[in-house]
């Protein structure tokens, strides 16, 4: 199951417990007399529904107004809670919601305003017992077990985030290093094929342009049938030669494997699902390959770690005009203004610099288009 669904099935259970929480509170007022609420039954309602509009709406807050929109309305759930705990004739099931509220707060609060919003939480469920006649023990107690229950919310909650943030940030590293070893191991495999080349013209090349060269010599020369046979030599040895430098041409210039080397930065990625297409008539140099391959691993990274993305498409196709073009989207949240980081303008002077563009729109989800001269 990925981290989405978990979060997912983790909310739909909070929402879940919270909705019972008012049940018997419903049972109570159907069926009995009404006495789990202290004060008028409707103000108790408006709390209680308050406090579960403001917990499921708080995961919905745009990413660029997160911070001033969520602290307003973690306070307006965590004010509505306590309400409801004080109106009620004890704190018992109800002051769970004030666990609900500390565990949400985790997301959003430094630690030290979490110790604050616990230990107040905690004064509210003791003023609940206070009023409700508790004994001193009573009220201590059920003070001091609300607040290990928050506390050990907020630690679950803080461990999974640290846990998340640690997920993310390996697999980002480990597309880093997969993008490394793909271009070692593109350039080990260019340096191997000049070195071979080289050899070959400089072994082979060179005797069999002496071999042409004595035969040129050997057919000024008396004798018929030598001279028939020399010419067939020669014309033998000159495609040999021709064939040789052929065989050199191609090891200097052949394409490097674009798609498999893109295959192996993506492969087994968690987190987004990767769906990647090369076109066939794709083929580029060494120096191109390097810069796709940089490219989407910019893409990939920043997919990763900022958009939130469960899928990610990838598709690089030769135009008819002799194009070769990157495009990228994901089904990410995207953001409304778009500010380039340092890996994205890095990517955009890499294209630049191959005559090339980019451009880059993130309204729905993240797109980016690379387009530069196939040679």
């Amino acid at each position: 199951m990925s981290d989405r669904n978990l979060e997912q099935w983790a909310g739909a259970v909070g929402i879940a417990v919270c909705l019972l929480i008012g049940l018997p509170v419903l049972i109570d007022q159907v069926f009995d007399d009404g006495g789990v609420v202290t004060g008028p039954w409707w103000i108790w309602w408006i709390c209680y529904f308050g406090f579960i509009t403001a917990y499921v709406s708080i995961w919905f807050v745009p990413e660029q107004v997160r911070w001033l929109t969520s602290h307003r309305i973690l306070a307006a759930q965590s004010l509505l809670a306590s309400a409801a705990v004080l109106l009620s004739s004890s704190a018992g099931w109800t002051a769970i919601l004030l666990v609900f509220t500390a565990a949400s707060a985790a997301y959003f609060i430094s630690a030290r305003t979490l110790g604050l919003l616990i230990a107040a939480h905690s004064g509210v469920v003791a003023l609940a017992a206070w009023i409700n006649g508790s004994t001193l023990t009573g009220i201590a107690l059920a003070a001091l077990i609300y607040a290990m229950l928050q506390v050990c919310s907020v630690l679950s909650v803080s461990s999974q985030i640290r846990e998340t943030a640690a997920r993310t940030e390996l697999a980002a590293t480990n597309v880093q290093l997969r993008t490394a070893t793909a271009l070692l191991a593109e350039s080990s495999r260019a340096e191997e094929r000049l070195r071979i080349a080289r050899e070959l013209h400089d072994l082979v090349g060179h005797q069999l342009t002496a071999l042409v060269l004595e035969l040129e010599v050997a057919i000024h020369r008396d004798g018929p049938q030598a001279r028939e046979h020399v010419t067939r030599s020669r014309g033998l040895a000159k495609d040999l030669l021709s064939d040789v430098r052929i065989a050199v041409g191609e090891l200097r210039t052949r394409s490097p494997q674009l798609r498999a080397a893109i295959d192996s930065i993506v492969a087994d990625l968690p987190r987004p699902r990767v769906h990647l297409q090369v076109d066939e008539t794709v083929e580029v140099d060494e120096e191109r390959t390097r810069t796709l391959i940089r490219c989407v691993q910019e893409i990939v990274t920043n997919t990763i770690r900022h958009a939130g993305a469960d899928n990610l498409w990838i598709d690089i196709v030769r135009t008819d005009e002799g194009q070769v073009v990157l495009r990228t989207r994901d089904d990410g949240r995207g953001a409304p203004v778009l500010r380039l980081g340092h890996g994205l303008t890095g990517l955009r002077e890499r294209v630049q610099q191959l005559g090339g563009s980019v451009s880059f729109a993130s309204q729905r989800g993240f797109r980016a288009v690379a387009e530069m001269p196939a040679t």
